[in-house]
């Protein structure tokens, strides 16, 4: 649900950074601060009724800021949860029962968008199962169309009334938690937390789920969070890589500088847990440099104007306030040097027991964060193809064995199939297409989608071996094949031989 609305969260840090009153380009109608009933003011933006400093009431424009945090994000957000569930039709109702629990609530409802959207589409699912084949034809698109309306009405009325005040109720209480952590000086332990769970692949739940909401009603309330760079500062993946690459041994200090670039520009977070998994005791430097990070930030009273997504250096200054420069740098820089020192020192405790082992199985802690994760990484993928882990399967048999069949009619179309439809199904569609055109095959459409999005129209399908199935529920008529890495597989190849053999039989 978040991943594919990563740039709207973007463009809203980005708007926040430049146009609110202390941001880089301050503007009172893009800003939301601005007073309409000013002498030349523009009359052709929204308003809304505001009270002054001194009791009187005024015009101020509404500006992008608060609509986008407070009504595009969840309903963005509830959308994708309801398509993944019951596609169109669950993405129409989600957005409808959002629209009752944002309108019934004073906070951000990004935990609660995540929860009403799926919910909803589901309940429409279930409704619509009730009377499935039993509707005379020629009143399909009317039961359709009124079952959606009347179920979207009730449940958005049911939100505004029943969720919202839940949903309030937990953020304030989650608030409250962390008023109180800084009114005690506690911030830092939330590092406790954040960086093994960033490991255990649960960052997205904590940060998207928790710290997100609670950093955009900072935002609103403050100009800027501390909250969105606990789970997002680079410096502790950062450090922990470098000390690989000057006291690690065998394929992990090979690995480990590329894996560096990776992390801290790419803002891939997910490159450097296979490294804390082969030596758990890290987590022990990882946590010391979040905690430090985050006691930066509150010592410089710094933080950002909006989530850090990718967590790379470069989201992270997108996100930078002018005056938070310096103690953001500095909670990178700190956080690096920290974890950096106590893993080096980690490393070279265990050196030599790690040399007679042979340097540790890199690849089989790569493939358990894949197994943490949930579904295959392209950026892990890469590693491991370095170390010799990528292998590539199809549809159960061997690593090249039936490809040519699945392959044996024409193919006009490929798409390569994520969870998300981006990142690596993206990068997996870019290296074929460029093999096909090479190839002289470039008439061949080649392009990624998030499985959910899949439909019955396309010749070949290419996914992660455990999405497969799923795949083909969507597209049945579509021949699949399964890989285990998007950036390493052998049935590319294979692939394009059989294209290009379908050329030669069409010309002969």
């Amino acid at each position: 649900m978040i991943m594919p609305n990563l740039p709207a969260f973007l463009a809203w840090g980005l708007i926040t950074s430049l146009f609110i009153a202390v941001g880089w380009l301050p503007n009172g109608i893009l800003g939301g601060f601005g007073n309409a009933d000013e002498p030349g003011s523009w009359q052709g933006a929204a308003t809304q009724l505001a009270l002054a400093d001194d009791g009187t009431t005024f015009q101020q424009y509404v500006g992008l800021v608060g609509p986008m945090v407070t009504y595009l994000l969840p309903i963005l957000i509830a959308n994708a949860g309801g398509r993944i569930v019951y596609k169109e039709r669950g993405g129409v109702v989600a957005s409808i029962v959002a629209v009752g629990m944002i309108t019934g609530s004073t906070v951000p409802m990004f935990l609660g968008a995540m929860i009403v959207g799926p919910l909803s589409a589901w309940v429409l699912k279930k409704v619509d199962s009730i009377w499935a084949g039993k509707i005379k034809p020629g009143f399909e698109m009317l039961v359709d169309m009124f079952t959606a309306g009347i179920l979207g009405a009730a449940m958005a009325v049911g939100a505004f009334f029943g969720f919202a005040p839940i949903i309030t109720g937990v953020s304030d209480a989650l608030g409250n938690v962390v008023s109180w952590m800084a009114d005690n000086h506690l911030l830092p332990l939330m590092a406790v937390v954040v960086e093994p769970a960033k490991v255990l692949f649960l960052n997205n739940a904590i940060g998207n789920g928790v710290l997100v909401p609670l950093g955009a009603q900072e935002v609103v309330e403050q100009g800027q969070s501390l909250l969105f760079l606990v789970e997002s500062n680079p410096g502790p993946g950062l450090g922990i890589l470098l000390a690989y690459t000057f006291f690690g041994v065998g394929a992990a200090r090979s690995s480990a500088p590329g894996a560096a670039v990776v992390q801290f520009v790419g803002g891939i977070h997910e490159v450097y847990f296979p490294f804390v998994l082969m030596k758990p005791a890290l987590i022990i430097a990882a946590i010391l440099g979040g905690a430090t990070g985050i006691a930066t930030n509150v010592v410089f009273g710094s933080g950002l104007r909006g989530p850090a997504a990718p967590g790379s250096i470069i989201a992270v200054y997108a996100a930078t306030p002018r005056d938070s420069f310096v103690g953001v740098t500095l909670s990178v820089l700190l956080a690096f040097a920290v974890t950096f020192l106590v893993a080096a020192v980690i490393l070279r405790a265990s050196r030599k027991r790690d040399l007679a082992a042979g340097g540790g199985d890199l690849a089989a802690a790569i493939a358990q964060t894949e197994a943490n994760k949930g579904r295959s990484s392209a950026a892990l993928g890469a590693m491991a193809a370095t170390v010799g882990a990528g292998t590539a399967t199809t549809d159960g048999a061997g690593p090249t064995d039936g490809v040519a069949a699945a392959t044996a009619a024409p193919v006009r179309s490929i798409v390569f199939a994520c969870d998300a439809g981006m990142g690596s199904s993206a990068m997996g569609a870019s290296i074929l297409r460029d093999k096909l055109k090479k190839a002289g095959r470039g008439d061949i459409t080649v392009v990624n989608k998030a499985v959910a999005t899949l439909e019955d129209d396309v010749d070949l399908v290419i996914t992660q071996r455990e999405l497969t199935d799923r795949a083909r529920r969507h597209a049945p008529s579509a021949r699949h094949v399964s890989v285990d890495n998007f950036l390493s597989s052998p049935v590319y190849d294979d692939v394009v031989r059989e294209a290009q053999a379908q050329a030669e039989r069409s010309t002969s």
